[in-house]
């Protein structure tokens, strides 16, 4: 291996070195000297803290560990000094100010970015440890669920035709505490196991004994005392004796107990007399007149969205002459609340309700779409010609019972809210028009500007159009956030801003509400 005196070696390297920086293999085909010697010199330069920039001739190209090794070998020297080694190496004395600039805001760089790794790294702790507490949590809830569902499909056969008080055989007492054990282990509430099998958690408690035992029902065994008031063997048998008598025979007890006491007797109340007839089965309807019958309620529809279950009646508006009216026809959706068509008339006619509801399907663009319409029974929602028009518009048709008023609430609240406003004419008004011009600024006033009680305080536009959500979403975040600036102004939940979802016409029969919902949907 040949050897290189140190002053040809600094000869060398010279051309490597700025300012001339000439590239490795030419410096080798030049001088005769290997490669491998040459990057072998200039690392030795290197590790000692020298510029060693490469082949490249413009200084802006210069490696970021050649430029931090000027800016070390300059730290030291003067302006002029600083100067003279510029004009060696090619540079700017601009140049080194900069980069010695650059190494300085890289150092406090590196600071703040320790900071933030290390601010980061605590935050990722909090987040691991929320997240795991989370999960957790979901385990939990996941473990309980499964409990109650597996608790539900043993008990389910027990519990289908269970009513309250009903008593339990011990058999079946043994059945649901071991289920109520096994949920409860596996991780279901002592509550809400209790929910599923349909016992309370206190009679649960009584059907064990102190050591644990599970105890037969005492009840069938109980002493029960007869009443101090009963009717006695011979008072029944007096009754029944008194009413079967040929001049009692056509006569109900409301008739024979007075009929006794203006002759000075009393056996027993007219109550009574009707209980003892039943109870020997001589209480039955008798005679042409029709039995009576309960009267069916009215079928529960469900709307869960826009034009799906509307409602509409007519209503008086009063003139200003005494004995004059004209007639409001209005049509709301009662999801919404919205006010989807109304007309003022001088009178009431069943072409007027048609051509209303008819022009209504067609704003909503809701034609020959499943719908139903309730009202009242009244002479122009009955009309042959009404009728026809909903079944031309594919509209099933919903009434009320007679003289309920109740069966139309929607309508009649909108009406009140209507005639109770402080811009409602109490003197009545001077002309049909008048009316109108009237009602079209309530109708604009009530749709876009109300804010509904029944509806969480949206307008009925909002909620018609599907933007409740977001403004409930809105104010749901602006009480929250007033809630976490003052706490202790809120001694329970936030006020609900959630949105109402479906809405029930007449929910008192729940057995209505699944067919409503496939109508209506």
């Amino acid at each position: 291996m040949p050897r290189y005196s140190e002053e040809r070696k600094a000869a060398v390297l010279k051309k490597l070195l700025p300012p001339v920086n000439r590239s490795v293999p030419d410096v080798a085909k030049e001088e005769g000297i290997s490669e491998q010697t040459l990057y072998n010199w200039r690392r030795q330069l290197r590790d000692k803290g020298l510029p060693v920039p490469g082949n490249e001739h413009n200084s802006e190209q210069w490696s970021a560990e050649a430029r931090f090794a000027v800016v070390v070998e300059t730290a030291a020297l003067s302006e002029a000094e600083l100067s003279e080694y510029c004009r060696k190496k090619g540079l700017y004395p601009e140049q080194v100010h900069e980069w010695k600039q650059a190494c300085i805001s890289g150092a406090e760089q590196s600071g703040q970015q320790a900071r933030q790794e290390k601010k980061q790294a605590q935050q990722d702790r909090k987040r691991i440890l929320k997240l795991e507490s989370e999960l957790r949590r979901k385990d939990k809830a996941l473990a309980e669920t499964a409990a109650l569902l597996v608790l539900f499909k043993k008990a389910r056969c027990l519990l289908r035709d269970r009513q309250r008080g009903q008593l339990t055989p011990l058999d079946e007492r043994l059945k649901l505490l071991t289920w109520f054990d096994e949920a409860t282990a596996n991780g279901a509430p002592r509550w809400k196991a209790a929910e599923q099998l349909l016992v309370s958690l206190k009679t649960l408690n009584r059907w064990r004994d102190n050591t644990g035992q599970v105890i037969p029902d005492k009840r069938p065994g109980a002493l029960r005392l007869s009443p101090s008031n009963k009717l006695t063997e011979e008072e029944e048998q007096r009754i029944l004796t008194v009413c079967n008598k040929p001049e009692n025979a056509s006569l109900p007890p409301s008739q024979i107990v007075p009929m006794l006491a203006d002759k000075g007797e009393y056996i027993a109340s007219e109550s009574s007399f009707y209980r003892v007839l039943k109870k020997h089965d001589q209480h039955h309807h008798r005679g042409r007149s029709k039995r009576r019958s309960k009267s069916s309620k009215p079928t529960t529809y469900v709307a869960s969205g826009p034009n799906q279950v509307w409602c509409w009646d007519i209503s008086y508006f009063p003139s200003k002459v005494r004995g004059q009216f004209w007639y409001l026809y209005l049509i709301l959706d009662i999801y919404s609340r919205k006010i989807v068509a109304w007309e003022v008339h001088d009178k009431e006619s069943g072409e007027l309700a048609s051509s209303l509801i008819n022009r209504a399907v067609v704003a909503e663009r809701c034609v020959n779409k499943p719908m139903v319409l309730h009202s009242d029974n009244g002479a122009p929602m009955t009309s042959h010609t009404f009728q026809s028009k909903l079944a031309y518009l594919g509209i099933i048709p919903s009434h009320s019972r007679p003289r309920v008023s109740n069966d139309n609430a929607f309508a009649e609240s909108v009406f009140k809210t209507l005639k109770y406003c402080p811009q409602w004419p109490s003197q009545g008004f001077l002309t049909l028009e008048e009316s109108r011009n009237w009602m079209l600024s309530f109708v604009r006033f009530y749709n876009q500007e109300h804010r509904h009680s029944s509806i969480r305080f949206v307008t009925p536009e909002q909620r018609h159009d599907g933007r409740d959500k977001a403004i409930l979403e809105q104010r749901k975040r602006v009480y929250k956030k007033a809630r976490e600036k003052n706490p202790l102004r809120w001694s329970g939940k936030c006020r609900n801003w959630e949105p109402v979802g479906s809405v029930a016409l007449n929910p008192e029969r729940e057995s209505g509400a699944a067919d409503c919902i496939k109508i209506a949907a």
